[in-house]
């Protein structure tokens, strides 16, 4: 399925931008940065009947639904592969 011209396969909630880097800038650059969208920008109006967490489940993911969690990890720990 394609929407706005990528394909829903390849959507990820983590957007990247390659920052303007000076020659003059003393410190070492970060060449590509990521920023986090947040799941209900991608959500054009809260329809009826959406799943719901449990209140205790609800209570730890900060949301009551399902399709506005988002875990918003930490781009630059390293993982075991690494």
């Amino acid at each position: 399925m394609k929407k706005a011209g990528i394909s829903m396969k390849e959507f990820t909630q983590r957007k990247y931008y390659t920052p303007y880097i000076s020659p003059f800038d003393p410190c070492p650059p970060i060449r590509v940065k990521s920023y986090e969208t947040p799941p209900n920008l991608y959500l054009g109006f809260q329809p009826y009947h959406l799943p719901q967490f449990t209140p205790r489940e609800a209570l730890y993911h900060g949301t009551l639904w399902p399709a506005l969690f988002s875990p918003y990890s930490n781009p630059y720990e390293r993982g075991d592969d690494q």
